[in-house]
């Protein structure tokens, strides 16, 4: 083992347990997380970052789907679409261009957003790929008639990836549900149909999830039928809208993280970016957090709970915005010690207790 591949493993275990923290302790996050590890076999964080840093390239088109609308508001949710546009900050510094795919409800928030993170916002795949410093926006509709033909146009502009960030996702019978199995089909947009298409025809997708009903989470299906309430297909536990199909999203993720808040779990792949290209300047900062939320909220958008108040999940902005002061200073610490402890490494790992570790 090499003091890279040990400073590789610990940075990933302190994302990954920083992104699941449990604030509320109803352990939803615990349960997901070990499936979801299991099938990379390293620290979820490293693992989305190095499978999307190896995928897409300076030049190459991105899309990401996102908005989750709640009842009984019809509103959109902050959760997924914070996230959505801080990696397109990071995307962008990359040379990537990112396009949000989500529903109408979402583009004002969208549209207060991008500013803040210092992206030119277009409205159209075109524009988006000729300019510098730019992100783009794109509707996607909520008409089950019109998704497909919607979707193939999208994904004829070849992008190199889609990534869904708490985005909605359909169960296996066609239903989309909230947290607690009700049926919310009609509000939400259709953009898993694009998601299922892009991994047909071979395009890598990639997904950010906190319970299991989101785009790309039927990666864990079995361990959302087990142990997750409402996902249980028929029978005790299933969801309340009678479908008996349980809230679970029938997509599966080629690469998948899961976490406490989708949005915690973005900003850990965003600090994994900064720590593998070894450039902070990648994450945003405290400062920024706290500005996007404050705007995605005075743009409409509202928490888990309801509430038109700067917070994501039940989570005001002090909290998140020391998710990611923290997640900075591992990867600051990180970059900027590297010979000043260096003989600490070099003993750890002459020791070899890392040796047996799972893989890195």
């Amino acid at each position: 083992m090499t003091q890279y591949e040990l400073t590789k493993y610990n940075i990933g275990e302190d994302l990954d347990s920083l992104m699941n923290l449990d604030p509320r302790g109803y352990g939803v996050c615990r349960i997901l997380y070990p499936a979801a590890r299991e099938k990379c076999g390293k620290a979820l964080t490293v693992n989305f970052a190095e499978k999307l840093l190896e995928t897409v390239h300076e030049g190459e088109l991105v899309y990401i789907l996102t908005g989750f609308i709640l009842p009984p508001f019809g509103t959109p949710e902050t959760d997924g679409i914070v996230g959505s546009v801080l990696l397109c900050r990071t995307l962008v510094k990359l040379g990537i261009h990112p396009v949000i795919i989500c529903p109408e409800d979402n583009i004002p928030a969208v549209e207060a957003m991008a500013p803040i993170v210092g992206l030119h916002l277009y409205k159209s795949v075109e524009k988006v790929a000729g300019y510098p410093i730019a992100m783009g926006v794109v509707p996607f509709t909520k008409a089950s008639d019109e998704a497909a033909a919607q979707a193939a146009e999208l994904l004829s502009y070849k992008p190199a990836a889609v990534i869904a960030i708490e985005a909605p996702g359909a169960n296996a019978k066609g239903v989309y549900h909230n947290a607690t199995g009700l049926d919310v089909t009609d509000m939400q947009a259709k953009s898993d149909v694009l998601f299922n298409l892009a991994s047909e025809t071979g395009i890598p997708t990639f997904a950010v999830g906190d319970l299991g009903n989101e785009i790309g989470m039927g990666a864990v299906g079995k361990q959302l039928e087990e142990f997750i309430p409402y996902a249980r297909k028929d029978g005790e536990c299933t969801c309340r809208c009678g479908c008996g199909g349980g809230i679970g999203a029938a997509s599966a993720a080629d690469t998948l993280l899961t976490a406490t808040v989708s949005d915690w779990g973005v900003y850990g792949i965003i600090a994994a970016i900064a720590w593998l290209k070894k450039d902070i300047s990648l994450m945003h900062t405290p400062e920024t957090e706290t500005e996007v939320i404050l705007a995605a909220s005075r743009a409409g958008m509202i928490d888990m709970y309801g509430w038109l108040v700067p917070a994501i999940d039940g989570q005001d902005a002090s909290v998140c915005s020391t998710v990611v002061k923290l997640m900075r200073s591992c990867v600051e610490n990180s970059l900027s010690l590297t010979e000043t402890c260096k003989n600490w490494f070099d003993g750890v790992i002459k020791l070899g207790f890392f040796e047996e570790r799972k893989s890195i």
